[in-house]
Order: C-alpha cells, then structure tokens, then sequence
C-alpha cells in the first residue's frame, strides 16, 4: 500500500544532502525488529535526491489507539479495497500529519527492502514505537490483499 506525492510534499537534509520525499508506504507485520520483537505494522517515507540517492524513515507501530494519519486516509484505503483498480488519486495529502518529531532514532546504510532493492540506502528508524488500531492494520491488508472487507 502505498501514497505518493506528486511535488512539493518537503524534504529532509542528512549532513549537506537534501533529499525530497516521494511516497511513503506501510508493511505489516514489520520489516525491522527491535531485539527479536516484530511490530504490527511500519511505515517507511521514501525520499531521494535528483541524482538517485535514497533514504528511509522507518516508524514502527504496535496495536493500541489509532494512528491519526491514517484514520484520515480511512475512506480512501476502503475505497481502495472495494475496487480492482491499482491507483486512486486521493487529492491533497500534507505529509506534515504523520508528525515525525522524533529525537531519537537508529541510522545505518542498507538496502531498500523490496525491489530494485537499491543498496546504500541510508535508514533512519525512529525509536519510538507508535500506535495503530487493529482495525487500521485490517483495512491496510485488505486493501492490499484484495480481501473484501465485511
């Protein structure tokens, strides 16, 4: 499941590189562990530079209240579901909702984790674990599973 911007959706600078965000995208479970422990679902923003370089913000969540982004995506992600279609255009999305303040965080070069799986990839996991209803994790998969919501 994915959401990508057309332009202007910012950018995020490491050292002296600037790198413009493009799409952000969930995985569930996690692709990323903390000691062993996989999560229920993580977002992954993706941003690039003209040139080709790539880096990731991970944030993880576990079952517990909804996350407020997504609960303003809800009637989109469920309109996804209902459709064959492989794109919706979903309008104006501000990026700013997924709240990205973070203060602590785990970097490392890697590789993106579907394909090209394009390597020297700088990732950055935030270290707080956020929270995402069940039904938010549901409605996720099955818009991505093809599974008819009930």
């Amino acid at each position: 499941m994915q959401l990508e911007w057309v332009s202007g959706a910012g950018y995020l600078q490491i050292n002296e590189t600037k790198y413009l965000l493009n799409q952000c995208h969930w995985h569930s479970p996690s692709e990323h562990t903390i000691d062993g422990k996989r999560f229920d679902l993580e977002l992954h923003m993706v941003h690039e530079t003209p040139s080709g370089q790539t880096t990731v913000i991970g944030i993880l969540y576990k079952i517990g209240r909804p996350d407020s982004f997504l609960s303003s995506l809800t009637s989109h992600i469920k309109a996804i579901s209902e459709t064959t279609e492989a794109e919706k255009v979903v309008g104006v999305v501000d990026p700013r909702q997924i709240k990205i303040f973070y203060k602590q965080y785990y970097r490392y070069m890697g590789s993106l984790t579907i394909p090209p799986c394009t390597e020297n990839v700088s990732w950055t996991m935030v270290r707080e674990i956020r929270s995402v209803s069940k039904e938010q994790v549901r409605l996720l998969r099955a818009a991505v599973d093809d599974v008819k919501i009930v």
